[in-house]
């Protein structure tokens, strides 16, 4: 049976209760448990025991992540979770530190991971699908969404995880379209799983 270990990164800022991503993570949780996949999830800004979520990625097959994007990376309740758990596991359970050796001090930096499975991060932003992929739209420049989620790729790159194509829902509050979004969300789980 394969293992699923779902993550709600949204932490209440500025009155954003999570409704959207709480409904994003209680679909994907649907979604799995419907192909007879065992979940386990953790909200983020909730309490948790980091010898436990450390236990819960070392356990799962795939680990799943729902996040809001806050000023174009992580809300701060999921970067202190990843601080607190990373770390945690990075001298041993999760990482052999960061993949450097005393043969090797300049190579192979950020390899050390001892994780074998997959990941997906589903993200909702303010974001109009047009500001990406389109060098007119000065502020991103060209970048995708995947530029714009490199530095938490390269999180879970550290752990050892292999990448599957992401997931955005645009534009969520001045044009929110949250049935559409809900629909590509089905559709995008059902092409990678």
């Amino acid at each position: 049976m394969t293992k699923v270990f779902l993550l709600n990164g949204h932490h209440e800022s500025f009155g954003s209760p999570g409704t959207l991503n709480a409904g994003f993570a209680a679909r994907a949780a649907g979604f799995f448990e419907a192909k007879g996949w065992e979940v386990r999830q953790t909200a983020t800004a909730g309490a948790y025991d980091v010898a436990e979520e450390i236990a819960n990625l070392l356990w799962a097959d795939v680990v799943f992540l729902q996040m809001p994007l806050n000023w174009m990376g992580a809300p701060w309740g999921f970067k202190k979770y990843i601080d607190e758990v990373w770390t945690m596991g990075m001298m041993g359970q999760l990482s052999n530190g960061d993949g450097r050796t005393s043969d090797a001090p300049k190579k192979n930096y950020g390899l050390g991971g001892k994780l074998s499975g997959r990941y997906m991060i589903s993200a909702t932003g303010n974001v109009p699908r047009e500001a990406f992929n389109d060098p007119a739209e000065t502020f991103f420049g060209g970048m995708s969404e995947e530029d714009l989620l490199r530095p938490m790729h390269l999180n879970f790159k550290w752990l050892g995880l292999e990448a599957l194509p992401s997931f955005m829902a645009y534009d969520v509050m001045k044009n929110p379209e949250i049935e559409s979004d809900f629909s590509r969300f089905d559709t995008h789980l059902a092409q990678h799983f």
